[in-house]
């Protein structure tokens, strides 16, 4: 079985009375592509006592070890992080990540060391050896029409592949997540959670990550965000998403109640996506039933997590 400590205490996972408990919100749009500086990568900050929301630069571009030396070692105090990909993988259908494999892990902090382990030789923590293993290939859809003979749900072939209780409850919200199984396409996510994983490994027990791990009483915490949703609540519709310009994005931001960014003309998605997710995180943190999600129970916090603002 793979390495890792088990989910501890049978303490609720929910989260305390939140109002007013963060600082600051830093919201980071993530990239799993191959190499190591992204311009898919865009970090962006929320200051609880108001303002626009800004883009924090990094030259040439950030890496996925810069964003790690951040949040591992300048991570203001009482930060509330949101990083935009999967934390963790399917497990609540089957009971297990990977049906039939003698080292599926049993919790999320396993699995994030069994993808961290295997995947110890790839540059700039990157997951390719993890879709390539003899073992883990099978559950993955990866480039040139491979998939693998246990990706689909209860074993179909094709389809959308399997999904976590939570990014069944975000198609309830509008939302169309693609399953963390699937690496193929511009929407999916799952090669930036492969390699999302490994930093998360990196950072236990340096910065809590809600709600596999319980949230502090003080003190900073990551929680999973998905972009999207921050777009709806600005005002985006389903399927519409996306903002490629300072004045949708700003139309978006004063839904949310934040001033605008400077600036006019286009603006890249990714940018946007970190913007605006940095001013949500901001109105919602003090939302109690944000970090009380009905469904979410121990054992499906352990295993799957869940991603902040899915009711």
């Amino acid at each position: 079985m793979a390495g890792g400590r088990a989910c501890g205490q049978e303490a609720s996972p929910h989260a305390p009375g939140v109002t007013g408990r963060f600082a600051h919100f830093l919201a980071i749009d993530w990239s799993g592509a191959a190499g190591e500086f992204h311009k898919g990568i865009a970090v962006a900050r929320a200051d609880a006592r108001g303002g626009p929301p800004c883009l924090i630069p990094n030259a040439p571009a950030w890496s996925r070890e810069a964003v790690l030396r951040m949040l591992r070692d300048r991570l203001p105090d009482n930060t509330l992080v949101g990083l935009d990909l999967g934390i963790s993988l399917p497990f609540a259908d089957y009971g297990a990540f990977f049906p039939g494999w003698v080292d599926s892990p049993p919790d999320a902090k396993a699995l994030w060391a069994l993808v961290d382990r295997l995947c110890a030789q790839d540059p700039h923590l990157s997951a390719a050896s993890f879709v390539d293993h003899a073992e883990g290939s099978r559950h993955f859809r990866r480039h040139g029409q491979r998939e693998g003979d246990l990706f689909g749900a209860r074993g179909e072939k094709g389809g959308r592949g399997r999904f976590r209780v939570t990014e069944k409850h975000q198609e309830l919200l509008g939302c169309r997540p693609y399953s963390n199984f699937n690496l193929v396409g511009a929407a999916q996510v799952g090669k930036a959670s492969l390699t999302g994983m490994r930093v998360l490994r990196r950072l236990e027990g340096r910065l809590p990550v809600w709600p596999v791990d319980p949230l502090p009483k003080s003190g900073s915490a990551l929680v999973e965000i998905y972009t999207s949703i921050a777009a709806l609540a600005g005002g985006r519709r389903p399927g519409r998403s996306k903002m490629r310009s300072f004045a949708e994005l700003n139309a978006a931001l004063d839904q949310l109640g934040s001033p605008p960014v400077p600036g006019t003309g286009p603006l890249d998605d990714h940018s946007a996506d970190a913007l605006i997710a940095a001013a949500w995180l901001r109105a919602s943190a003090g939302r109690a039933e944000l970090w009380h999600p009905a469904v979410l129970t121990h054992t499906l916090a352990c295993t799957e997590g869940w991603t902040f603002g899915v009711g």
